[in-house]
């Protein structure tokens, strides 16, 4: 399995091949393609790469799902017997993102996503006689209930 060590936002992500990432916001339109060069390790196969900070001419291809705020963050400050308490949240902006290809540096495809494959929409219809469910039989029975009414002495 294939996969690289990227950096962006200021945090370093190990990503592969189909894996959707949360990270910081970035200033591109949704489906547009983003290249990240910053590329700090590669390994596949058979080879590894380390970068010396980064690996020269490669790079990692994604595709932005959404660009939107992550959970809320509680905030809560309070000092102690001063009756001062201060709470607001915040949310922080993200770009989801799908990996579709990394490249190494001689700029060949290390992995690259898989598309979906269709359905074939020849689907075998089974016969009436197939789909028939037999119903389980209602069996009623008739109890009734008596009451003991007990008196207290």
């Amino acid at each position: 399995m294939s996969f690289a060590v990227i950096q962006t936002g200021g945090k370093q992500y190990k990503v592969s091949a189909s894996e959707i990432l949360k990270i910081e916001k970035l200033d591109s339109q949704v489906g547009k393609t983003v290249e990240f060069k910053n590329v700090l390790f590669l390994s596949d196969d058979k080879n590894t790469e380390i970068g010396n900070p980064n690996i020269k001419g490669a790079k990692v291809e994604a595709t932005i799902l959404k660009n939107t705020k992550n959970r809320t963050v509680l905030v809560f400050k309070k000092r102690r017997r001063k009756n001062s308490r201060k709470k607001y949240g915040h949310r922080q902006p993200i770009t989801l993102i799908k990996i579709t290809k990394i490249f190494s540096k001689e700029g060949k495809i290390i992995a690259d996503a898989e598309t979906p494959k269709k359905t074939s929409t020849n689907v075998l219809k089974k016969s009436a006689s197939e789909n028939k469910v037999e119903k389980p039989k209602k069996i009623i029975t008739d109890v009734k209930k008596k009451s003991v009414i007990s008196k207290k002495k």
